[in-house]
């Protein structure tokens, strides 16, 4: 499977306690780092009167509409400790998304402190587990890059490229205004045969763009 990559299969979160302080572990699938940073910022509003809330994430640099098709793309890899002793909690984190082998992940662990000093071990330790318990709730499925497309056409041609679409089980949206939209998530490896299709279904009618 060309380009194919590990990541988690949805949300999830995980809960538990070490010695008095709660830990959730928060992680979601992400394919952008705008997107990693706004999962961030949502559990940062959501738990905003926690302790910290520890962020670490895996995802492509740059665009998908930037890179060469079926090209590798570079991870930008990135985690806070949000406040606790260097080291013992975003490294920590992060390490845990490293040795998963995922990508196009997010995660954030929340803590209430409980009181207890936990010490730069044991605060490794409960980060760590945070996140792996958070992976495990969620599930690793094995995934390929997309590309975002966006197909126009006139109502006399919807239904044919619909057929098309639909053909091809890719995931799409469609809005019918003044014309007929499709917004498709296809796997980079199939957006130029599914352009022909398309093109040839309609002579050329339809128009189709990043």
């Amino acid at each position: 499977m060309t380009g194919a990559y590990r990541t988690v299969a949805e949300r999830a979160t995980a809960r538990f306690e070490v010695r008095g302080s709660e830990f959730l572990g928060h992680v979601a699938p992400v394919d952008t780092v705008d997107a990693a940073e706004s999962f961030v910022a949502d559990i940062r509003e959501e738990y905003g009167d926690a302790t910290h809330n520890v962020p670490a994430y895996r995802v492509p640099a740059g665009e998908p509409s930037e890179r060469a098709p079926g090209s590798e793309p570079m991870l930008r890899e990135y985690s806070s400790d949000d406040g606790e002793p260097t080291g013992s909690a975003g490294k920590p984190a992060l390490n845990v998304l490293q040795q998963r082998e995922v990508r196009n992940v997010a995660a954030v662990v929340t803590r209430y402190y409980g009181g207890t000093n936990l010490g730069v071990g044991g605060l490794a330790r409960a980060y760590s587990r945070a996140v792996k318990e958070g992976i495990d709730g969620a599930g690793v499925i094995e995934e390929r890059p997309h590309r975002t497309l966006v197909v126009e056409t006139e109502y006399d041609d919807s239904g044919t490229v619909r057929g098309v679409i639909e053909s091809t089980g890719v995931e799409f949206d469609a809005d019918y205004g003044e014309r007929v939209r499709f917004d498709l998530r296809v796997p980079v490896a199939e957006v130029d045969p599914l352009r022909e299709r398309l093109n040839d279904a309609t002579s050329g009618r339809v128009e189709i763009d990043r």
